[in-house]
This record gives C-alpha cells, sequence and structure tokens, in this order.
C-alpha cells in the first residue's frame, strides 16, 4: 500500500472515491473527494456527510508525498483547513492546484514553502479544467482507461507552463466573493 494511501485511509480522509490504486504509471492515483472537515460522528456505526471536502480531485504520488493534487474547494475558506490536514504529506517540489468555487481572480501562491495555483471556477469541472491547461481533448482519452486518463492527464500538465500571475495570500483572500459556484439546470 501506497504511504499516501495510507495516510488518507488510516485518517478516514477518503470520500466516494471512484479511482484508488496503483495507476500503470505511478504508484498511487486516487479520483474522488478528500476529507478535510469530517462530519459529525452519531454513534459507533453513524457519522454524518464531512463538513468540508476536496470535491473532484485527482491526486497522483509516486513517493511518501502527494506530487500532484487538483482538486475543487467551494470556498477559499476550505483552504487554511487544508493545509493543517494534509500538511505533513505535502512536497516543496509537488504540483497543486485548486479550483475554487468563490474566488474571483487566479494566482500563484506560496503557503507555508509549499506552491498552490488557485484558479477561479464558475460553471466548469476540475476535470475539464486540467484537460484544456493540459492542451488535451475528451477525444484523446475516450477509450482510456481510468489508470491511464489519470496518467496521462499528469504527465502531460506537470509539462505544461502554468502562465498565472504570482499573487500573496492576501491578495487572493482580498479576491474571495460571496456568491460561490453558480449552478445551472433545471429550476
Amino acid at each position: 500500500m501506497s504511504t499516501i494511501q495510507d495516510f488518507i485511509y488510516s485518517n478516514n480522509l477518503q470520500w466516494q472515491p471512484t479511482f484508488n490504486d496503483k495507476t500503470d504509471a505511478h504508484a498511487y492515483g486516487y479520483r474522488g473527494s478528500l476529507i478535510i472537515t469530517p462530519g459529525t460522528v452519531m454513534s459507533a456505526d453513524k457519522q454524518l456527510p464531512p463538513k468540508a471536502t476536496c470535491t473532484q480531485s485527482i491526486l497522483v504520488t509516486d513517493s511518501d508525498k502527494i506530487d500532484f493534487l487538483a482538486c475543487e474547494l467551494s470556498t477559499l475558506n476550505f483552504f487554511e483547513p487544508f493545509i493543517d490536514v494534509y500538511k505533513d504529506v505535502l512536497s516543496p517540489d509537488g504540483l497543486y492546484i485548486f479550483f475554487v468555487a468563490d474566488l474571483d481572480t487566479d494566482g500563484k501562491i506560496e503557503y507555508e514553502g509549499f506552491t498552490f495555483y488557485m484558479f477561479s471556477l464558475d460553471e466548469s469541472s476540475v476535470w475539464n479544467e486540467l484537460l484544456e491547461h493540459a492542451n488535451l481533448s475528451k477525444g484523446d482519452l475516450k477509450k482510456s482507461s481510468a489508470e491511464e486518463k489519470i496518467d496521462t492527464v499528469y504527465d502531460e500538465i506537470k509539462n505544461t507552463t502554468l502562465r498565472i500571475a504570482t499573487k500573496s495570500y492576501e491578495e487572493i483572500k482580498s479576491a474571495q466573493n460571496k456568491q460561490g459556484k453558480i449552478l445551472f439546470g433545471a429550476v
């Protein structure tokens, strides 16, 4: 078992994973949500859903640290609690891309020795945004297995220059809005 997989499962941080295993090219890959703040434990066999999660997470590692993580935060307010939970498995060399629903600007920040790429996310998904940044199309991955999709996206995104202005964490916080993600669909 991967050190990161062990960290996630021993701390009960997994939530609705769609992939959780070794990939063809990497020691561990994960797709699903990651818990930031767990739900209230009601009894020995009942717990409420998590209060805060990183949704649409795509994680890859070949070491005892997270090498790559892309995810959605529904609010920037979840960022600092995320750091509190995951800082022991983050790496100064890792690639961490956060799509934040209540952010009005994009920026590359340094926080506690780690680099984070913060993008606003209005109506798209993390997967679609990653494909765009990696210059891939859904057709490029159409017949790929779940493992191959994770490997391809990670291998392409790590070789892509994410053109984004460097900002301070305070500048990012000041660009937080009150509206959040706009949902479309049947009313």
